[in-house]
């Protein structure tokens, strides 16, 4: 049985997803853009920026579901543009610490709304 976590402080889902779903302990957190959730739109500035509100989204999620980052064991990062890697990868580990979770990170052709970033995870009880 799944469980659909929601919360205001990250974007609304604009499709037909849920923000996040817990099963047996575990919480997937679906892709999250770096969309600021009062505004409904991208925060303003570079990669940086745009990294840290698409971790911020999804740290605002796993609070919803009484977890942390540290309960994070994999991350799916999604580029627009691969050169942007080594600035999304420092701003990153700044959000993660050691043990890190485990990640891929790849460049797609396109994201939602012309994205530069989307970062997903899935986290353990």
């Amino acid at each position: 049985m799944k469980t659909p976590i929601s919360t205001t402080q990250a974007p609304a889902a604009i499709g037909p997803y849920s923000q996040a779903v817990e099963v047996n302990g575990m919480i997937f957190v679906s892709g999250q853009l770096p969309v600021d959730p009062s505004t409904g739109e991208f925060v303003e500035g570079g990669i940086k920026e745009l990294t840290a509100r698409s971790l911020t989204n999804v740290q605002n999620i796993l609070t919803q579901a009484g977890l942390t980052l540290e309960n994070v064991v994999k991350t799916t990062v999604f580029l627009a543009d691969m050169t942007d890697f080594s600035e999304m990868n420092e701003v990153y580990a700044s959000f993660f610490r050691a043990p890190y979770p485990s990640r891929s990170a790849m460049a797609v052709k396109t994201l939602p709304k012309e994205a530069r970033v989307e970062i997903e995870c899935i986290a353990v009880r």
